[in-house]
């Protein structure tokens, strides 16, 4: 499967229509797995080139507000953001105590978990300090670039 832009609306398409809640489908280095709690996710291994087709996905976003996350009051702060696209840990392992819990101070420079892109564990630390008020993603969810992952006050 060559997966070009059509092929993956079509696949969308196919999985929004059926009762799945998730399909892996990898060909060589390539891989694309969609997800009804998570949207969509597209990783490639690929050269340069492939990288637009990585961006086009993004934009059937839309079924992200129909989660309601918004019901829930914005709690006010500082965000820290997803500075990459990746899978986000708590732990350092499975077996390890979380980095940080809700309530807990932090400094600058305090790791506050991992994010994993390309089998490469990425320390996410503290760019301010503070009490962290919220964790917004759940442990070995994707995440995405510049999405919000703490809020510190």
């Amino acid at each position: 499967m060559n997966f070009d832009i059509k092929k993956i609306e079509a696949l969308i398409k196919v999985f929004e229509e059926s009762s799945l809640t998730e399909i892996t489908i990898v060909e060589d280095k390539n891989s694309i797995v969609l997800n009804r709690q998570q949207n969509i996710q597209v990783t490639t291994a690929a050269p340069a080139y492939a990288q637009p087709v990585a961006a086009a996905p993004a934009a059937p976003a839309a079924p992200a507000p129909v989660a309601a996350p918004a019901a829930e009051p914005e709690i006010k702060g500082h965000k820290v953001l997803s500075p990459m696209v990746g899978t986000f840990y708590r732990r350092s392992s499975p077996d390890a105590k979380p980095f940080v819990e809700v309530g807990d101070k932090v400094a600058v420079g305090d790791t506050l978990c991992i994010v994993e892109a390309m089998k490469m564990m990425n320390k996410i630390d503290s760019d301010k300090a503070g009490v962290v008020k919220a964790i917004l993603v759940e442990d070995a969810n994707v995440v995405e670039y510049d999405q919000p992952l703490f809020i510190i006050e």
